[in-house]
């Protein structure tokens, strides 16, 4: 299965797991760069040191190509780009800022950029900055989402139109079927999130796995625009954010709700009433916590299946 995609990051499947807050320690990803795809570690989520002992530890679990995911709105930034120069990651996924500020830094280092983008317009500024590609999320996604509320089917067609770099498509994307669909719309690769999460491997609390497990579609709702829209699972602390929108808040009011550690909460120590629950429209689709491995193999077995029927 090569393509672009494969060839830019090395790798057997045109497949990312999505570097997620929470959820993407070095177990996960490891496993899914083992399976021939590329595993993500989310530094969102982590301080500094602790993205440094994940790197070490993904090290010695893999021999083959991993990534970071960055969001560039979190803090110690500087801080966590000395630290992927320093242990040689070779691949750096940055997202929710602006691709000019840590591209060219990365790019100096010998390491493969790629920026998140939720629109037409970021993708043509990333790739002005010198990515080596753009995932293309649609408004389908979990955790942090695009403002535009654009979706997966119609931004990737979009994006490619404009682009001249490898798209890799993400949001809604969870099974064989959906990343043949994504290839055929355009896309040179997919990043899934969601599917990953429910993994025995993903570092998320098991309260959230069987969550995701037993969430329906309708189930999450993107909210708390104002600040960074995020979709989250309809529990006690949704319903607690939709009954202050109810009174007209200010940006303030809405920060104090949301207070500090509200994901860590709910996705890492399994508090489902009062964390905050991040998770795709594809959770409907996901029935059972699986290694992350079996869960690759089915999605690439699918692909291949449904692609021969399709007569692709």
């Amino acid at each position: 299965m090569q393509n672009k995609i494969t060839k830019l990051f090395n790798i057997q499947y045109p497949i990312v797991q999505g570097g997620m807050i929470w959820v993407s320690g070095w177990k996960l990803a490891s496993a899914v760069s083992n399976a021939g795809g590329l595993g993500l570690i989310g530094a969102g989520s982590m301080y500094p040191e602790v993205l440094r002992e994940h790197i070490q530890k993904c090290k010695k679990a893999t021999d083959k190509p991993f990534g970071v995911n960055v969001p560039m709105l979190y803090p110690d930034i500087e801080k966590i780009m000395d630290i992927i120069v320093e242990e040689g990651v070779k691949i750096v996924f940055t997202s929710a800022g602006n691709p000019k500020t840590w591209t060219s830094f990365l790019k100096e280092k010998g390491i493969t950029v790629v920026h998140v983008v939720s629109s037409v317009k970021f993708a043509l500024k990333a790739e002005e900055a010198g990515v080596d590609a753009v995932v293309c999320e649609g408004f389908e996604a979990g955790g942090h989402n695009g403002r535009e509320e654009t979706t997966t089917f119609t931004l990737i067609p979009m994006v490619k139109e404009q682009v001249k770099i490898p798209v890799i498509a993400a949001g809604g994307i969870g099974s064989g079927r959906g990343m043949l669909a994504a290839m055929v719309l355009g896309a040179d690769g997919v990043q899934i999130g969601s599917r990953f999460a429910a993994t025995i491997e993903s570092s998320a609390h098991d309260n959230f796995k069987k969550t995701i497990v037993d969430v329906k579609e309708g189930d999450t709702h993107l909210t708390l625009k104002e600040l960074a829209p995020v979709r989250l699972v309809k529990n006690k602390f949704y319903q607690e954010i939709q009954a202050l929108y109810q009174q007209g808040p200010t940006v303030e009011q809405l920060k104090e709700l949301l207070g500090r550690a509200r994901a860590k909460r709910g996705m890492f120590e399994g508090n489902l009433d009062d964390g905050e629950l991040e998770i795709g429209q594809i959770a409907g689709l996901i029935h059972e916590i699986k290694p992350a491995k079996e869960v690759l193999e089915a999605i690439v077995t699918e692909y291949e299946q449904v692609k021969k029927e399709q007569l692709f």
